[in-house]
């Protein structure tokens, strides 16, 4: 048995085509696992899950994400037509909450991944070091440039977001009341801890109504915009590989040498585990940070740290080793941990009823031609500031994305993960000036 396994993890064949079939499939990895670990451990989580003894601990959740996320991102990567238009985190986010609605999946696991996505707050983790890595991986003028020239797109793509959503709902018999406060504010409002549920308390206070039934009527505007902008990120990717002149693959602002990629030197250098450890404690340490002072000055935790990592980078108070560690910590999340997280994203939000309680023509396709005006005015928009305009459609995509988890899986669709600092800017930002403009022309008019 040690034999085979070592003639399975052998390199040394002189030719692929001397390599016995069997080693050739035994090496086949599913995301990152090779297949003679994945198959044994797949077939015991399943045996134990059928028989009602999968432990609902974090030695049972951490293994079942990974499995589960891997498994359907890998099945969406290799799917026709849906690989083109990011099947992978299609099929991570939006197959769950079906397979839940089915009740193909035990309900105590449902209710303990729930409990471990709200308990761990993994999310936001997973948000800060991306954020933060790939604020201290770029160089100093890019960093500021983009921050600065993103604002253009991210006003020009709401503004076109709320005239083609106002008319194409009004064309349709939705009215353009209904389209612009249930449907296109909803969209661009931040998804939902700070769009939604902020948006559907104000409409209820002007009102006099209950916050959840408003909540009930946004909330699928929401998740449906959601998965328009996965989808047209998908497509953003498989049109910057046919069209590479429209790409800087992760750059933003076209400028020669510069990089705002995290696939620079800095992610080629050789793994550190402790230069690790420190950029993984200067992003948490960030963000915890940006959440203290929030309470005080009342902008969300989010950008203050987004604002604490750029006057970090910009001063140059760290050193380019803890630099690097952020980099290789934020490419280690991007590696490893993307599609578990957003797995479990799709068990714990989401919710199927929600999705398919609003399944008419008319709705559905002014949600889409609105998430598509807000993706082409950010491509042409940006096109014209000598932005890349793949990468900054893929931004002002966010801005119709739900919330963190929307970035996330609108990111990893493009395969533009690097851009989360900017993504995270479109979302929290727009969303929260989305909010203050609905809930003012809400009152008024109400």
């Amino acid at each position: 048995m040690e034999n085979k396994l070592k003639t399975i993890q052998d390199n040394s064949y002189e030719h692929p085509s001397q390599t016995p079939l069997w080693v050739k499939i035994l090496r086949f990895k599913v995301t990152v696992i090779p297949l003679y670990v994945y198959i044994p451990m797949l077939i015991l989580v399943l045996i134990l899950i059928m028989q009602g003894k999968y432990p609902t601990d974090l030695l049972g959740i951490i293994p079942l994400m990974t499995l589960a996320g891997y498994t359907l991102g890998e099945i969406g990567k290799r799917t026709p037509v849906l690989k083109l238009i990011g099947g992978a985190s299609i099929m991570v986010t939006f197959l769950p909450p079906f397979l839940i609605y089915m009740n193909w999946i035990p309900s105590p696991i449902v209710e303990s991944l729930t409990t471990f996505m709200k308990s761990s707050n993994l999310l936001y983790v997973n948000i800060a070091v991306l954020t933060v890595g790939s604020i201290l991986a770029m160089k100093r003028s890019v960093l500021i440039k983009g921050f600065i020239s993103m604002f253009v797109p991210l006003f020009a793509c709401t503004l076109a977001g709320m005239v083609v959503g106002v008319g194409v709902g009004s064309l349709l018999g939705i009215g353009a009341y209904r389209s612009f406060f249930y449907i296109v504010i909803p969209i661009m409002a931040g998804g939902m801890g700070e769009g939604a549920i902020p948006l559907s308390f104000a409409y209820a206070h002007i009102l006099g109504n209950s916050s959840t039934d408003i909540l009930s009527e946004i909330l699928p505007a929401v998740m449906i915009g959601s998965l328009s902008a996965v989808i047209l990120a998908g497509v953003l990717k498989s049109l910057g590989e046919k069209k590479p002149e429209l790409t800087g693959n992760g750059v933003l602002i076209k400028s020669g040498d510069n990089k705002l990629s995290l696939h620079t030197s800095k992610t080629g250098k050789a793994m550190n585990y402790e230069l690790l450890a420190s950029g993984a404690m200067i992003a948490i340490g960030l963000y915890l940070l940006g959440m203290y002072i929030s309470e005080y000055i009342g902008i969300p935790g989010p950008i203050i740290m987004i604002v604490l990592a750029i006057l970090a980078k910009v001063s140059g108070i760290l050193p380019s080793e803890v630099e690097d560690g952020a980099a290789m910590i934020s490419h280690f999340f991007i590696t490893l941990l993307a599609l578990p997280i957003l797995f479990g994203v799709g068990v714990s939000i989401l919710k199927w009823e929600s999705l398919i309680s609003v399944l008419s023509i008319p709705y559905l396709v002014t949600v889409f031609l609105t998430v598509l005006s807000i993706v082409g005015t950010g491509f042409y928009v940006g096109k014209w500031l000598n932005m890349h305009p793949i990468e900054s459609a893929v931004v002002t995509a966010c801005h119709s994305g739900m919330g963190g988890a929307g970035d996330l899986a609108i990111l990893t669709a493009a395969n533009r993960m690097a851009l989360m600092p900017f993504a995270q800017i479109s979302t929290r930002i727009g969303g929260a000036l989305t909010v203050i403009i609905a809930t003012i022309l809400f009152r008024w008019l109400n």
